[in-house]
C-alpha cells in the first residue's frame, strides 16, 4: 500500500517545488505518494534545476529526505539516473562520503 504524504512531507515539497499546489500527479490522476519523484518528472526542467532545488534543504532536511528515499525502494523505480546523480552529490556535501556511497549501492541494488 503506498503511503500518503505527511503535513511535513508537504512542506519539503513546497521547498523543493514552490509552484506546488497540492494537485495530483498529471499522469496518472493520483496524489503524490513521494517527494522526488514529483519534484524530478513534474517540476524540475532539467537535472541541473532539479539540483538548484534540492540544495535549498538544509543538512537536517537533507537527512530526512535520505532516510525517508531509502525506505521508500519504488521512488527508485521512477527516479531517472541523471536525477539520481544529482541526489547523490547533495547527499555528499550534507552527509558526507560513506552515506552517498550507501545511497549509491541501494540504488544499483534497487535498479536491477
Amino acid at each position: 500500500m503506498s503511503r500518503l504524504l505527511s503535513e511535513r512531507d508537504i512542506s519539503l515539497l513546497k521547498v523543493l517545488a514552490p509552484e506546488f499546489s497540492g494537485e495530483s500527479c498529471s499522469g496518472s490522476g493520483m496524489p503524490y505518494h513521494s517527494l522526488l519523484p514529483p519534484v524530478a518528472n513534474h517540476y524540475a526542467q532539467n537535472a541541473s534545476d532539479f539540483r538548484r532545488r534540492i540544495e535549498l534543504l538544509k543538512k537536517k532536511n537533507s537527512c530526512i529526505l535520505l532516510i525517508w528515499f531509502l525506505q521508500e525502494r519504488r521512488a527508485f523505480i521512477v527516479f531517472l539516473h541523471i536525477f539520481f546523480h544529482e541526489l547523490e552529490e547533495r547527499i555528499r556535501e550534507a552527509l558526507g562520503e560513506n552515506t552517498a556511497k550507501q545511497l549509491t549501492r541501494f540504488y544499483a541494488m534497487s535498479c536491477e
